[in-house]
């Protein structure tokens, strides 16, 4: 649909309004229905009758029609364009111009070379596993490869858990451990409850029950709400309570069981002290179905008291929120929860039926309209082609227009954005969600992947994978502890941690040493620590032997040898490392291009090396991270321009968030070692250092008082 086709005063207006706030990246359906001084429903009732289109739909098109306009009209690069037009993600505007018009940027005018893309694997068997979500979304590069955005392959074995399957999982076994929970009075699990009725089939109502209690004390930001997902192995276990509360790291258990018989609901509630193995307050209580919401409330406002946490107004005022008036749509919810968590598509679609069934009973539920949007960003995850983008947004805008508040309607709106691949727009919306309730482990983990991924900072990554380990303990398989332990080794070796990291690489190898990621990770970790590049070479040849296919080994081997100016065997490991992009036609990596070029170079092979150094100067001309300055200084080096690398490099040196590999390996580099006789070297070097340990120091100490450390 074109401009032309649009009629009437109103689309135009909010044509002019989107016009006026096109850069800003986060301007969506609320921003525009409040400029257009009208609600939001009605806005996208409106829009939808006078354009048949969504709102999200209407205000995207207008973004793309002026991104035409701009490619028409202006010598502007397709990056600068799609960040003009308010698209974070370049690769997610070429996706929705080209479905808007048929063709990509590039082919849209004869001057612009169509940028080179990084061709996605299909992936043959798209099961849905809620546990275990495999991401591989936008890679994107730096001058330091090695895990700066995590590998191709490490994206495909790593586990990233999102919402209702999520999985961080923590053992304090030493006293010297970096992580340590100081304050065990105010931490407490909720075991699953039990079903004391007969008819089994009232499972998913106890379980409901036990559900909300969690749900409400970890509103609470003085207390430390274990997840349900670390406490569910307990359901059936013999272990006694001392066992379960040392193995989750908690002051506190609650224990209860429930049956619902007709309008009635029968609760057991107990507290128990796990210290003393004692129960500091019980109560049963003998209510209406309709009353189960002030049950809930009344249960848990009672636990907080018992522990003395303290609870804010607005905490109570979150806590005494009741979802729903309408106690059928309540059950049908509830039945649509216990779907969901079959974590099979099957149960997802039979999921989307109930809590469609609870919006039938009541239009407004809002967290009935966040769980179909869940369930349909899960039916999505891991498909090239989304077929549920649309109506995921759909019902996300709702659950935010019946309860802004609501961490599930924020949960669902950020996941619309990741599965757009605009993740930069999710990130308010989930930093809102944990003022809503800060005991989300799972918003908490979306952000520090996020944070290691595509927004790099290196600081809030470690800070939320800190975060998120103290909400998620106890891992329910050994593959599963790996990996876990390898992110957080990654997080803290990146923050100059390289002690630290150590411990927790070793844990993880613990648990799986066939872990071919941590083994890799640990030679790093090792040269961290001692600084011996020959070692690192050594270890590097090891593990490239184990396979010789891994892209990632292979351009890191030849980099060793790069670094120790043997550029013969650094030669041999490139080509290798080329080749295996040619033969899988994909581009990894673009930063090492200059690395390629000068090896070649240095050999006498103009041709090639004139051939990688072009490629890095395209690579250049679209990056836009915190490392762009380093890259060209590494450009002005190759070209012999000294003045200009220094000057560059005294521009990143203001630089903050950059990973501790900058400080470990740029020395390290022959072009760099060439600047080493510069008046200007020793001041500006040591500036980047000084950068790197003055926010290392002052993440420490942000890190201990939040007592994550």
């Amino acid at each position: 649909m074109s401009n032309s086709s649009y009629k009437g005063k109103f689309i135009e207006q909010a044509e002019s309004f989107i016009l006026e706030n096109i850069s800003n990246e986060q301007f969506g359906v609320s921003e525009l229905a409040n400029l257009m001084s009208m609600s939001r429903s009605n806005l996208l009732r409106k829009i939808k009758k006078q354009t048949e289109l969504s709102a999200s739909q209407f205000i995207r098109q207008i973004r793309l029609e002026k991104g035409m306009k701009l490619l028409k009209e202006t010598e502007l690069t397709v990056s600068e364009i799609s960040y003009q037009v308010g698209f974070s993600n370049n690769s997610y505007f070429t996706k929705c111009f080209r479905e808007h018009y048929g063709f990509s940027p590039g082919e849209s005018r004869k001057e612009i070379i169509e940028e080179p893309k990084i061709e996605e694997p299909e992936i043959e068997n798209p099961e849905i596993e809620l546990e275990h979500i495999e991401v591989i979304n936008e890679i994107k590069n730096s001058e330091i490869s090695f895990l700066s955005k995590y590998k191709l392959q490490f994206f495909l074995a790593t586990v990233f858990i999102i919402v209702v399957g999520v999985f961080v999982f923590y053992q304090n076994q030493s006293s010297d451990n970096v992580l340590k929970v100081k304050d065990l009075k105010k931490s407490i699990a909720v075991l699953p409850f039990k079903n004391m009725s007969s008819d089994s089939t009232n499972l998913y109502f106890v379980n409901g029950l036990m559900e909300s209690a969690l749900n409400n004390l970890q509103k609470i930001e003085d207390l430390r709400v274990i997840s349900r997902t670390s406490v569910e192995k307990y359901r059936n276990t013999n272990k006694t309570v001392k066992e379960i509360a040392e193995e989750l790291n908690v002051g506190y258990l609650l224990e209860g069981s429930g049956q619902r018989i007709d309008n009635q609901v029968l609760l057991n509630i107990q507290l128990i002290d796990a210290s003393k193995d004692t129960p500091i307050w019980t109560q049963q209580y003998n209510n209406k179905v309709v009353d189960v919401f002030s049950l809930q409330n009344t249960v848990a406002k009672k636990i907080a008291e018992a522990i003395k946490a303290k609870v804010t107004p607005a905490e109570l005022q979150q806590i005494n929120k009741k979802p729903t008036e309408n106690i059928l749509a309540y059950d049908y919810y509830l039945k649509g929860l216990e779907n969901q968590n079959e974590r099979s598509e099957a149960g997802l679609n039979k999921a989307i039926l109930n809590f469609e069934k609870a919006i039938e009973e009541d239009s407004k539920y809002a967290n009935a309209h966040a769980q179909i949007a869940i369930c349909y960003y899960y039916l999505d995850v891991n498909k090239i082609e989304k077929k549920y983008l649309d109506k995921l947004n759909e019902y996300a805008d709702n659950s935010l227009l019946y309860d802004s508040t609501s961490e599930l309607s924020l949960i669902a709106k950020a996941l619309y954005y990741i599965n757009a691949n605009e993740f930069r727009l999710a990130i308010p919306y989930l930093e809102k969600a944990l003022d809503y309730n800060p005991n989300a482990s799972s918003v908490v983990l979306i952000l520090s992947d996020i944070y290691a991924r595509v927004v790099p900072d290196t600081n809030k990554y470690l800070t939320y994978a800190l975060k998120g380990i103290k909400l998620n303990v106890e891992a329910n398989d050994s593959i599963s502890k790996s990996f876990i332990y390898l992110n957080l080794s990654n997080a803290l070796v990146q923050n100059g941690f390289a002690k630290e990291a150590l411990k927790y690489i070793e844990e993880s190898l613990k648990y799986n040493p066939e872990n071919q990621y941590s083994s890799y990770l640990k030679n790093f970790i090792d040269y961290a620590n001692h600084k011996d590049l020959n070692s690192l070479r050594k270890k590097m040849l090891i593990e490239w032997r184990k396979d010789t296919t891994r892209a990632d080994i292979t351009q890191e081997l030849a980099k060793t040898y790069y670094f120790q100016e043997d550029y013969e065997n650094a030669l041999v490991y490139y080509e290798k490392y080329i080749n295996i992009l040619s033969t899988n036609k994909i581009d990894l990596y673009p930063a090492e291009n200059i690395k390629i070029a000068y090896t070649y170079k240095k050999l006498g092979f103009s041709d090639k090396a004139e051939k990688y150094f072009n490629k890095y100067k395209d690579y250049l001309e679209k990056d836009e991270s915190i490392y762009r300055e380093a890259s060209l200084a590494m450009l002005y080096l190759y070209e012999s321009k000294p003045d200009k690398a220094i000057d560059a490099y005294d521009k990143f040196s203001l630089q903050d968030g950059f990973q501790y590999w900058i400080l470990l390996f740029l020395e390290e580099d022959p072009l760099v070692k060439s600047l080493s006789t510069h008046p200007k070297y020793d001041e500006v070097f040591q500036k980047i250092k000084d950068r790197f340990w003055e926010n290392h120091n002052r993440l420490k100490k942000s890190l201990k008082e939040q007592e994550l450390i």
